[in-house]
């Protein structure tokens, strides 16, 4: 609080400058705020794989997602259009297993996993990597190997 030369009370409660930015980011969550991982695992890789089939949009899974693996997973996505309309192939539903999940947290609020999935012609894994981010998961990292 600062006093006017009137003698009147300001009050600043307004953040300045980068100050600004820091209060309107993505704030951290320690583990303890957030929820079991392991099921927003399972459903994150079944949303991933059912975007790559074509049966799912992209921006179902946005809020999940941060934005460097939201625009890799969307130009994956395309390719996978693209490779299906050449071979003349519909999109149709996965039929895929989970095997496991692995995972680990190497700092708090965050978890690196490891989520293997068995198809109808080989078994994959989708590696992730999550952070708290705003009382929830979020991938900041994803990768389907």
């Amino acid at each position: 609080m600062a006093t006017t030369p009137a003698g009147s009370v300001r009050v600043s409660h307004a953040p300045r400058g980068a100050e600004l930015s820091e209060f309107f980011a993505p704030q951290r969550t320690p583990s303890t705020a957030l929820p079991d991982p392991e099921p927003f695992l399972r459903n994150l890789t079944r949303g991933v794989l059912e975007v790559l089939a074509g049966v799912r949009e992209v921006d179902q899974l946005a809020r999940w997602l941060t934005e460097d693996p939201y625009r890799k997973l969307v130009t994956r996505s395309n390719l996978a259009t693209r490779a299906r309309s050449a071979r003349g192939v519909p999109a149709k539903r996965p039929a895929h297993a989970i095997l496991s999940v692995h995972e680990s947290s190497p700092a708090d609020g965050v978890i690196e996993a490891v989520v293997i999935v068995q198809g109808p012609a080989r078994t994959r894994a989708v590696a992730m990597r999550l952070e708290g981010m705003d009382g929830r998961w979020r991938a900041t990292s994803l990768a389907l190997l």
